[in-house]
């Protein structure tokens, strides 16, 4: 809960440095907040106190780049402003270290790949200088590959951990989790069987998007389009009367697997053929020509080939077309090497040996090459630029591949699912609102359910092993599940229950399924991971659903749906009540930036040369939801906004200023009574000021942080720049005590106020200044309240405005003359409507003091479009300046 008596720094005396400074501040204060647990979780708070954070694990492997400060800035924002409102916040860390982004850094970073066949070597250590050529790497064992991926991984994230403390990020560093560890492996297990036991997992064959460098399964969700060059090829298909039926495709080596013609139902070209056959070129195998309403009659001839399987349109036709199956390629991107069987011998066979064993782009070639010499491609390829399946984070395109996976129901093929997850989304809060139709459209295209077993190595095994029948094949459909007490299992290293090792792999014994879960599948359940679903009742229930889902808009699809997915079929409830969407980083082009385009900047170098406040600072000016590009010049105004607060409330603190002298509730004693307030320009800046911290307040609580920091940093420059210069006379005693104790309590009471409302954005400065004359933290001090601004409500705001912007008037006027600011002012006239002319009379003697002017007229009248005009200024010989 918030207070502010944490800390055992309690200061005596106001301690202000004679040379206040950033630097230093971030290793100072982050090490400190976690000696004295500062951001802790107080467990045993009930739910309505509680506000929890599904914060986004990021992916361990590598380093972090400038989106990360982005982003994770401004959930801590968040965190920091629902902290000092009074809510005791969750705000766990976990680290996604499973999946293929650690196995490809592993094996980049120690030159090895892993190979299942192989034995365990004990105390393997990788060579100290990885060979460059990918084929001179070790080959190591499953259990020596998942050790380098656990030793890397750890380092790895003690760097990540560092930085996100230097960037002073509020989360507590007792409740983080790593995706792959003990804990996170039972969770993950457990949900899927659970899913399992409730028909919401299934195993299937079928077609499925193949990576053929990491030789593993993609999902849907993983899948993204790369524009490539490629052509189209017109070929010949003959028909028994010996006419020709052209069609044209952009993948002629997958001739040999065709197994259909389609044109849509309408395309009178097309009409007669429709239930006759035709004959493949080169190959000779009959196939049918068929209609579906997805053929296209003005992309290309408007005849197409089906093939099993170019791409996910042909998987359509061939399941809703009852087409027999032509698989020819291979989980490792080649041709088979044996003859199929619907290949005759003969020339067709001939033919197909040329292909046999080739990779695609090889195998594309010959055929281009043999179709050629046959006379069955008219004229010459045409170039064309066409968007491509490749997994997100692979760089060759995917294939489809027929292969036995284990999938989770997501409504891809049920409406009911479908519509009620749709109806889930709506019960979330949208920041900003028009992110969801992201996510309805998202849904409302799914073509399948949700796919999660991979074919690699460090990730969660999927928790299943299979009887084996006398012939030693697998029955797929009486898997041997493990008792929920035993998890985490590993069915590739632990025997199935009811057997023994010596079983494995032998006719009437065993095997273990060699799959991991999908990373997603893991991250999708960050909410039950954190909040301890089935291992921590109290927790769980104090914490789940949760407050807050913050993350990437680009990535709705993958983590943000799954994670309602799982909640759906886990709880029957949303995950969290609120998901804040944060944009993307680009570059000065306007472009995105990523590791793979090498555009990205790393967070340590501008976090060392502008300091963590400085960061913070441009990366809450950008709403949620808005791509953003990286702008050093915001991070320098971050810089000087930081600087100018330390230098500031030195100032202040210095007028011999104390918490005491903080109206009422505003302290934590009693504070100053109201009533001191007897001077119209201070009541004017706590209107002012009161007025700042209702708006705050408000945009903080809907999530609009960057309207927040507007908001205040708009105030602050005012307050320094206006304020505090009008009122240095009478700080300084010359107007007598009571004027002082007034203008003392609105210079202590501003700080106090503007030191809460900076502390969610510019930690560390803060911090910094709340040490030197209150106790504690001002990360655990109550958010500031309009109630604790005595009488401002009945003072007018706009007194410091029309004040402010005479001075600046009379400054002009000076600068103008090329004299100097001290200059004396003998007599200037201020004209103003009706309405400034009380305000500024409000404000006269301060605005003398401030001006060194002798004497200021203030008139009634016109000024067009300005606030007030400042004219007939006559100002003393400089023999004759008095300085003020």
């Amino acid at each position: 809960m918030a207070d502010n008596t944490q800390g055992t720094d309690t200061p005596t005396t106001i301690t202000v440095p004679d040379k206040p400074a950033l630097e230093g501040l971030e290793e100072k204060y982050s090490q400190r907040w976690r000696e004295q647990g500062t951001y802790a979780f107080q467990e045993g708070t009930p739910r309505e106190q509680v506000y929890s954070i599904d914060t986004p694990p990021p992916t361990a492997s590598g380093s972090l780049h400038v989106g990360h400060m982005f982003s994770y800035t401004q959930t801590d924002v968040i965190a920091r402003y629902q902290r000092m409102t009074g809510k005791n916040v969750f705000y766990p860390l976990g680290w996604d270290d499973n999946g293929l982004p650690t196995e490809r850094r592993v094996q980049n970073y120690y030159g090895v790949r892993c190979d299942p066949s192989y034995a365990y070597v004990e105390g393997y250590r990788p060579p100290e200088k990885p060979a460059k050529n990918q084929r001179d790497w070790d080959v190591v064992s499953r259990q020596n590959f998942i050790e380098l991926c656990e030793e890397l991984a750890v380092e790895d994230e003690k760097v990540f951990e560092h930085l996100f403390a230097t960037l002073g990020l509020s989360v507590d560093w007792t409740r983080t989790y790593r995706t792959i560890d003990d804990h996170s492996r039972r969770v993950s297990q457990l949900a899927f069987l659970k899913d399992l036991q409730a028909d919401n997992a299934y195993m299937a064959e079928a077609p499925t998007m193949w990576d053929v460098t990491f030789r593993t399964a993609v999902a849907q969700a993983e899948i993204e389009d790369k524009e490539r060059e490629g052509a189209y090829h017109r070929v010949a298909f003959h028909r028994p009367d010996g006419q020709k039926v052209f069609i044209e495709t952009t993948r002629p080596e997958l001739l040999p697997a065709c197994v259909a013609l389609v044109a849509h139902p309408d395309d009178e070209r097309y009409q007669e053929l429709f239930g006759t056959t035709v004959r493949s070129p080169l190959f000779d195998v009959e196939v049918e020509v068929k209609a579906h309403h997805l053929a296209k009659p003005d992309k290309g001839s408007g005849i197409a080939m089906i093939c099993t399987f170019g791409d996910l349109t042909d998987v359509t036709w061939w399941r809703e077309l009852e087409l027999p199956t032509r698989a020819l390629i291979g989980r490792d991107g080649r041709f088979l090497a044996e003859q199929p069987s619907w290949i005759a011998d003969g020339a067709p066979a001939e033919r197909y040996a040329n292909v046999a064993g080739k990779t695609v782009f090889s195998a594309q070639q010959a055929v281009v090459e043999m179709l050629t010499e046959s006379g069955d491609l008219e004229g010459e390829p045409r170039k064309i630029t066409h968007p491509v399946n490749f997994y997100e984070k692979g760089d060759k395109p995917l294939e489809v591949v027929t292969s036995r996976q284990w999938y989770i129901r997501n409504g891809g093929r049920d409406a009911s699912r479908r519509e009620k997850l749709i109806e889930r989304g709506r019960e979330i809060e949208w920041h900003p609102s028009f992110m969801r139709s992201r996510y309805e459209n998202w849904i409302e295209g799914l073509n399948g359910d949700w796919l999660v077993s991979r074919q690699r190595f460090f990730g969660v095994p999927i928790p299943v092993w299979y009887p084996l029948d006398a012939q030693g094949e697998p029955v797929y459909d009486s898997p041997v599940l493990p008792d929920e007490a035993a998890l985490p299992v590993d069915p590739a290293a632990q025997p199935a229950p009811g057997y023994t090792e010596d079983l494995r792999d032998v006719p009437g014994g065993f095997t273990g399924d060699p799959d991991v879960l999908d990373t997603w599948a893991t991250s999708s359940l960050t909410p039950q991971i954190a909040t301890g679903w089935e291992t921590d009742p109290q927790l769980h229930a104090s914490t789940f659903p949760m407050d807050l889902r913050p993350q990437g808009h680009d990535i709705i699809r993958t983590w943000l749906f799954s994670t309602a997915v799982r909640a759906e079929t886990l709880a029957g409830s949303v995950p969290w009540r609120h998901t804040a969407l944060s944009g993307w980083i680009l570059d000065p082009d306007r472009k995105k930036m990523s590791k793979s385009k090498g555009n990205v900047v790393v967070p340590n170098e501008v976090l060392e040369k502008y300091g963590a406040d400085a960061v913070r600072y441009w990366a809450a000016s950008a709403r949620l939801g808005a791509d953003t590009a990286y702008d050093e010049g915001q991070m320098k105004i971050g810089r000087r906004l930081a600087i100018k607060l330390l230098n500031a409330s030195k100032f202040v603190l210095n007028q011999g200023v104390t918490e005491a002298s903080v109206l009422g509730t505003g302290a934590a004693s009693a504070g100053a009574d109201p009533s001191v307030i007897i001077n119209g320009l201070d009541r004017a800046l706590l209107a002012r000021l009161r007025e700042v911290v209702e708006q705050a307040s408000k945009a903080l609580a809907g999530y609009e942080y960057a309207r927040a920091l507007q908001l205040v940093e708009s105030f602050f420059w005012s307050f320094t720049d206006d304020y505090v210069e009008l009122v240095k006379d009478r700080a300084y005693g010359a107007q007598g005590p009571e004027q002082q104790a007034s203008v003392h309590a609105a210079l202590a009471t501003t700080l106090d106020a503007l030191l809460r409302l900076f502390a969610p954005f510019i930690p560390f400065a803060t911090e910094e200044v709340w040490s030197w004359w209150r106790a504690g933290s001002v990360h655990r001090a109550p958010w500031p309240s309009a109630e604790s601004l005595g009488q401002a409500d009945q003072a007018d705001p706009e007194i410091l405005t029309a004040v402010g912007v005479a001075l600046s008037g009379l400054r002009k006027s000076k600068s103008e003359a090329k004299v100097k600011q001290r200059t004396e002012v003998l007599s200037a006239t201020i004209t103003a409507p009706a309405a400034q002319v009380e305000q500024l009379q409000a404000g006269l003697g301060d605005l003398k003091a401030a001006g060194n002017a002798r004497e200021l007229t203030v008139v009634e009248g016109e000024t067009g479009d300005a606030l007030l005009l400042v004219g007939d200024v006559r100002l003393a010989p400089p023999e004759e300046t008095v300085q003020a």
